[in-house]
């Protein structure tokens, strides 16, 4: 919206700034660091007179981490109603209205919607079960679906969207992409994303603080594809417009750092599902629009280690009747290893920039 000054330059020349993406994206993160810190104590009161409290599994279902979390029972929910109006606000404001943008913002819109019904229906029915796991595959293909109409929908970015790129390759490995594989892609990147994000959202700050290192990251790739002479001199793809996401993306800081303020341990809130679905859909879709998508599990190494322990927890319980893991996700096992939680967070947090730097690094590894 404030872009637009830009075109006032001859009113003055201080206006001129506005037309630069390197500012908007500091003008983005201080704007919604500044609307989170704001609006926080509003809504998280209104969370608590309202009774919107999270609601943990006893110990028949978790056994000694029920014990551990007893603390956190009167811990309101729904936190992540404020990094939604704090992003999209500070990304409405400072980022150039384009299709990448748009498509952004309704996927994060959408599972937002998702999640807080998800978390609603958790609060209401005093249950930890909320929507199930079908209807959030649906919202997602759904999503999927309207995102991927938007970016093939336009002519101009028709082409580009239909490429498949991977890290250490100069070139595109699929161009064209089939529209059925683009879907099927598209979807397996922002739900696994989506719901990655969510399972490592389970103590106070880690999925927050993890979101924080990688949005950090998408914000340079995203600037580095929208920008000729840097996408030429990494060797990868030039896509105009995607500079735009850069701004999304520290808006996504500056929104992260808020809500981490009041979710550090001890929380006075929990994003809940209404947060941890949604950014990781958010970080999902930015990362496929800007030809990143298999690069996030490298960037995300923290959200993979936290799914694919619950998948081989499952899978090792159905097939041997025996676990890997005291619990799973891997940062409950530690939590039962003895642990202390901040203990796993900062530890985490730590993995979480090397996997980011060694992100980085892959745009030289070429």
């Amino acid at each position: 919206m404030l872009t637009y000054l830009a075109g006032l330059e001859e009113v003055w020349g201080p206006f001129r700034l506005f037309g630069s993406i390197t500012f908007r994206m500091m003008m983005a993160a201080a704007t919604a660091l500044a609307v989170g810190f704001i609006i926080a104590p509003r809504i998280f009161d209104r969370l608590r007179r309202l009774k919107a409290e999270q609601i943990l599994r006893n110990s028949s279902e978790v056994g000694k981490l029920a014990d551990l979390h007893a603390s956190k029972k009167s811990t309101p929910t729904m936190g992540g109603l404020m990094i939604f109006a704090a992003v999209t606000g500070s990304s409405i404001l400072w980022a150039k209205p384009n299709v990448y943008v748009i498509t952004a913002l309704v996927v994060y819109a959408g599972l937002t919607a998702i999640g807080f019904f998800d978390d609603y229906l958790k609060v209401t029915k005093k249950s930890s079960a909320g929507l199930s796991s079908r209807w959030k595959l649906a919202g997602q293909a759904l999503l999927t679906f309207l995102a991927l109409g938007l970016l093939l929908g336009n002519s101009e970015t028709r082409g580009v969207m239909s490429e498949l790129w991977l890290p250490f390759y100069k070139y595109a490995v699929l161009a064209p992409m089939p529209i059925w594989f683009a879907f099927v892609f598209f979807f397996f990147v922002l739900a696994g994303s989506s719901n990655a994000i969510n399972l490592t959202d389970g103590i106070d700050g880690l999925a927050i603080g993890c979101t924080v290192t990688v949005a950090l990251v998408y914000a340079i790739f995203a600037y580095a594809s929208g920008n000729t002479i840097i996408a030429d001199y990494f060797l990868i793809s030039y896509i105009p417009g995607t500079g735009e996401l850069a701004v999304v993306c520290t808006a996504l800081v500056g929104g992260s750092l808020a809500f981490l303020w009041h979710n550090s341990h001890p929380a006075t809130v929990f994003m809940g599902d209404t947060g941890s679905l949604a950014l990781g859909g958010l970080i999902g879709a930015i990362a496929f629009m800007v030809h990143q998508p298999v690069t996030l599990v490298i960037v995300g190494g923290i959200f993979v280690m936290e799914a694919v322990s619950v998948i081989l927890q499952v899978g090792s319980f159905k097939l041997t009747g025996k676990r890997i893991f005291r619990m799973a996700p891997i940062h409950h096992h530690f939590e039962l290893a003895g642990w202390h939680e901040s203990k796993v967070v900062i530890r985490f947090w730590i993995l979480s920039f090397i996997f980011a730097f060694i992100g980085l690094a892959s745009l030289k590894l070429r």
